[in-house]
């Protein structure tokens, strides 16, 4: 466990002032939006016809985070609305994905968590129970996406995944069934096994037979190209291993978390500033600086537990931190978003944006180091 320097803590708790004074003005003119992505320190909204993102729920966490640090209402009824207007996605089969974590732990946990709601609570039911149906029982993995036209993807699963199984963590506390728990735990197996490197990095998609649960091949998905290291991805898995550990105990998901985060260590260049691919040319100047801040997050819970270096991960969150508060932090009150120089994958993707999720990230990371985060995580 290491050491936590006092003056960390108190930096960071001097920043997520300065970010709720700004969020006050941002989350005012932009009532009736659900973000994903900034152009120009402008959000777009995804409440009409893009309702069924996987990010939706990020904007509902970023205003549970700010209401428990301030208090102020505007930021609980944005975080409200928000929720309430994703229980259209139950409705369509097409969004009902994996993803059931990243959009109902932000949004109904984090309520429940705060106010006892019993709405919340369904939805969180609900969402556990969708999740744990796409549980392959013959290659031991939750399905990724749905079909896509002549696509079906039955045998897909992807790293981001790990991210999503507090909810099944949850579910399992919640309620005593242990169906939930063995799905979640069954799955982190097969990222060990089939997604996690000998050296640490990680797979972005793995496919499966669907009928004999036989591995088949990996894609690069997000990243590169298969055999390189999509920095998200990274981070998804580094943190999701960390959750899976302190939901489980299971000390083989701790070995897994720091043999990723040394990996991850391993490869941060000078300034701190985290490309979208580890494999990248250094001619290619990509950044994600929302795999920084994911990482990040993973990397102080990590610090936290009895690990060989976790003097080495906490310093290395703080100095992601610092360069990301530095070079790409806008407390501009004009602007709507917070972190710039994000990515949505590294092939086809937008790159030098903002998205939801970054800012959301950077502060969950920063309420970490100051003591003022919810716990949306599954309560971890």
């Amino acid at each position: 466990m290491a050491e936590i320097d006092e003056s960390y803590g108190k930096w960071a708790e001097g920043l997520s002032g300065k970010i709720a004074l700004k969020m006050e003005r941002v989350v005012e003119r932009n009532k009736g939006k659900i973000p994903c992505v900034a152009k120009d320190g402008v959000w777009d909204d995804c409440s009409k016809d893009k309702i069924g993102l996987w990010t939706c729920g990020f904007w509902a966490g970023v205003n549970w985070q700010l209401y428990s640090l301030t208090k102020k209402a505007l930021f609980k009824e944005a975080a409200q609305w928000t929720e309430k207007e994703m229980d259209r996605v139950f409705l369509d089969y097409r969004s009902m994905d994996q993803d059931s974590g990243f959009r109902w732990l932000p949004s109904a946990y984090a309520s429940f968590a705060l106010t006892k709601s019993a709405a919340s609570y369904n939805r969180l039911r609900l969402a556990a129970d969708n999740l744990a149906g796409r549980f392959n029982c013959l290659g031991n993995f939750i399905r990724a996406w749905n079909e896509e036209g002549k696509k079906t993807r039955a045998g897909w699963a992807i790293i981001d995944s790990l991210m999503n199984l507090p909810l099944l963590y949850w579910a399992t506390r919640a309620t005593g069934d242990w169906r939930y728990r063995t799905v979640a735990n069954r799955h982190v197996d097969t990222v060990l096994s089939h997604f996690i490197r000998e050296n640490g990095s990680a797979v972005h998609i793995a496919e499966f037979d669907p009928k004999s649960g036989e591995f088949i091949k990996s894609y690069a998905g997000s990243g590169m190209e298969e055999s390189s290291s999509w920095t998200r991805g990274q981070a998804w898995a580094l943190y999701g291993m960390t959750l899976a550990y302190l939901h489980s105990k299971e000390d083989f998901y701790l070995e897994g978390a720091q043999h990723v985060a040394t990996y991850f260590l391993s490869q941060i260049p000078d300034d701190f500033l985290i490309p979208v691919d580890f494999c990248q040319s250094s001619d290619c100047k990509w950044e994600d600086s929302s795999a920084a801040a994911i990482a990040a997050c993973g990397l102080i819970e990590l610090s936290k537990l009895d690990c060989q270096y976790a003097e080495a991960f906490f310093l290395a969150a703080v100095k992601m931190l610092e360069a990301l508060v530095k070079n790409r932090l806008c407390l501009d009150d004009s602007k709507d978003s917070l972190l710039a120089g994000c990515s949505t994958s590294f092939s086809g993707g937008e790159h030098g944006i903002s998205t939801v999720y970054g800012d959301y990230f950077l502060i969950e990371a920063l309420w970490k180091l100051a003591g003022k985060e919810v716990k949306i995580w599954g309560g971890i």
